[in-house]
């Protein structure tokens, strides 16, 4: 029998679009399963209730139960840190990892490595988010020396409500945001269809495009040792970065 690798992802309990993704994205590589442990985010805002959301407890709870099956490693599959700050989930990442002994990882910090490593540090943000959170998310961006060229977003508190956002209206918020020339479009939620589109989105304009779904199976396949090359169909990401 190939030996298996194991895939865990932390996954918040209103999300109905990155588990189906991710099973998708993942379906030519056979010996590769991704398992999912949820809980609770039913908000996206700034309030402390919303906030409190994304404490340490809900993350290491599931974490220890997704350990029981033996994962190789475990991402957590959201965009916290955008506007929490990038040392949450470095923070994240180090309390998993001592808790559990299996190594963790990230979408936003697999994005920011993927921005640094390219050199595509002018960059455009998608997101279906309320207007104090795309703020707070462009602040951490311009602190940690990134440009964000350009913008879109549409103020909404989810989470749920994300995943019914058509493809065709993330394309055309990626196309409005490409007239600024960006270097790289980020779609940042696990909540929304930006996978599926993001090779569609790369071939109309010729700017690379990172989904917030891709970066993390991205980055759990790099520190597997699984050839990322063999993700076909998601976008330059998993071809460029192999």
């Amino acid at each position: 029998m190939q030996k298996r690798t194991l895939i865990g992802m932390l996954t918040p309990s209103s999300n109905t679009v990155l588990e189906p993704v991710t099973g998708v994205m993942l379906a030519g590589l056979p010996e590769v399963s991704a398992h999912f442990g949820r809980f609770r985010v039913t908000e996206i805002s700034l309030k402390p209730q919303a906030l409190g959301q994304f404490g340490d407890a809900p993350f290491l709870d599931a974490a220890r139960l997704l350990a029981d099956a033996q994962l190789d490693v475990i991402g957590w599959n959201g965009t916290s840190a955008g506007w929490m700050g990038f040392d949450a989930d470095a923070r994240l990442c180090d309390s998993i990892k001592a808790e559990t002994g299996i190594p963790a990882c990230t979408s936003m910090l697999a994005l920011n490595e993927i921005l640094e490593t390219t050199g595509r540090k002018r960059f455009a943000i998608v997101s279906p988010y309320l207007d104090e959170i795309q703020q707070k998310m462009i602040a951490n961006y311009t602190a940690a020396g990134f440009e964000v060229v350009a913008e879109r977003h549409l103020n909404d508190r989810g989470n749920f409500s994300f995943s019914e956002i058509t493809e065709e209206r993330i394309e055309r918020l990626c196309a409005e945001v490409a007239e600024a020339k960006p270097q790289a479009i980020a779609i940042i939620c696990t909540n929304m269809r930006g996978a599926p589109v993001a090779e569609r989105v790369e071939k109309a304009l010729g700017i690379p495009v990172y989904d917030t779904v891709s970066t993390v199976v991205w980055k759990a396949l790099r520190m597997t040792g699984v050839d990322t090359r063999r993700v076909q169909g998601w976008g330059s990401l998993f071809q460029e970065l192999a």
